[in-house]
């Protein structure tokens, strides 16, 4: 036979494979988290914002920290913060945390269709919230309702919006949790993931160009930086040096897909960074002053035309992807309890009151007076009705918010749909 011949060309040589990456634990099997390095606090060095990008690059790799095992801050990332604000951001994380549990309950009442936790990631947008201007724009996927809660958007209308009842300003066309208000600088949740990353590239290119002082920050998930839409928003961002801070959320899950098919087998998402030639930060999620810190450097440098900042917030999703989903059927049921990085709300609890800023009592006052509140806005928002019993008021409201002036046919449809339900 001729060396030409497929059958004999290449059959000494291995046969191709693929990879499918699996996550480390099944359901049944006993988490072990000691193979991620976890760096001690204040270890990471904190460049000066005004470095070139490469000079960021080791920060990639490396993990951002402030508290450290006694539960004091250290090192330079230290922001310094003074009890008060310290306060407020652990108020809003407790705040936020109550909220995700009355609505929870809320959904499995059959009260509302659609609810997503943010249990165990509380730190990341409420101390991000606390770093930037009340002005600054926020493109958010659906687990950052800290920044709402931290701004003071009233817990009433995000219940009516959750309910789609006559108090919900988006007039129930949005899904359940997925909020919108421009004065909140809070940009309309989208469900097609990986869209508010280029958005906000796009709002930050326009506010450079009419020479605002505002920037913008984008968030995203580990597993939507497979979509398109973030290597688009990565590329704009670096060649145009946009004043936009860009946020991947990793907490290790995207649904039931764990990070590794996004691609965290290969290396952090911060590295992605290095690609671009922009800053990138690699921090921990679940250190409030970590998180402040660090969206406090990559602001004052997109606000000094440093250009963007990529930062991955390493974190666990500690419950289920959303109240449709059960993560028994695909991770151990007690992972989320050997996460190495902890509770994000107990640990800057215990930093108070290491301070001698804080105690038990109250704590536990606190989160009582959260609770008292969470509960008086529920009982005020389903005064406005809740999901299942929409349907009825005010039908021509769909009709509305599409055309300047309503063509005389939908106007027919309108006038005949409003007279059916009558």
């Amino acid at each position: 036979m001729s060396d030409k011949d497929p059958k004999v060309r290449g059959a000494n040589r291995p046969k191709l494979a693929l990879h499918v990456p699996e996550p480390p634990f099944r359901p049944g099997d006993k988490p072990d988290f000691s193979s991620i390095k976890i760096p001690a606090a204040g270890s990471a060095t904190r460049p000066d914002t005004s470095v070139q990008a490469v000079e960021t690059h080791a920060l990639t790799t490396d993990l951002v920290r402030v508290l450290g095992d006694d539960h004091k801050a250290v090192g330079p990332w230290d922001p310094k913060l003074d009890p008060e604000t310290l306060r407020k951001i652990l108020k809003d994380m407790v705040t936020v945390r109550v909220f995700d549990d009355r609505m929870y309950r809320s959904q499995r009442q059959g009260k509302t269709s659609f609810y997503m936790k943010c249990t165990g990631e509380e730190a990341i947008a409420t101390a991000t919230a606390a770093a930037l201007d009340r002005e600054d724009m926020h493109f958010p996927t659906y687990r950052q309702q800290g920044l709402l809660v931290s701004r003071g958007y009233p817990l009433v209308t995000m219940m009516n919006q959750i309910y789609s009842n006559k108090g919900d300003p988006l007039k129930g066309r949005q899904l359940p949790i997925m909020y919108s208000d421009k004065a909140y600088g809070f940009f309309s949740i989208s469900g097609n993931l990986g869209t508010q990353f280029p958005q906000a590239v796009g709002w930050a290119m326009g506010a450079a160009i009419k020479g605002d002082s505002r920037i913008a920050m984008g968030w995203i998930g580990d597993g939507a930086t497979a979509e398109g839409d973030f290597h688009s928003a990565m590329t704009f961002a670096a060649v145009y040096n946009v004043p936009v801070i860009l946020a991947v959320v990793n907490n290790q899950w995207a649904i039931s897909s764990f990070s590794g098919i996004a691609g965290a087998e290969r290396a952090t998402f911060a590295q992605r960074a290095v690609g671009y030639g922009i800053a990138g930060l690699r921090v921990d999620g679940n250190d409030a002053l970590a998180v402040f810190a660090a969206v406090k450097w990559a602001a004052e440098r997109a606000r000094s035309n440093g250009g963007p900042t990529l930062i991955e917030f390493f974190t666990y999703r500690a419950e289920g992807h959303s109240t449709s989903d059960d993560p028994s059927g695909y991770r151990p049921s007690d992972e989320a309890k050997a996460w190495p990085l902890g509770d994000p709300v107990e640990r800057l609890k215990s930093h108070l009151i290491a301070l001698g800023e804080w105690d038990e009592d109250r704590h536990a006052a606190m989160t009582a007076e959260a609770d008292a509140a969470v509960r008086a806005a529920q009982k005020e928002a389903e005064a406005n009705g809740i999901l299942p019993q929409q349907g009825k008021d005010n039908v021509g409201s769909m009709f509305e918010d599409v055309y300047a002036d309503v063509p005389w046919h939908i106007a027919e449809q309108r006038d005949q749909a409003v007279d059916e339900m009558r």
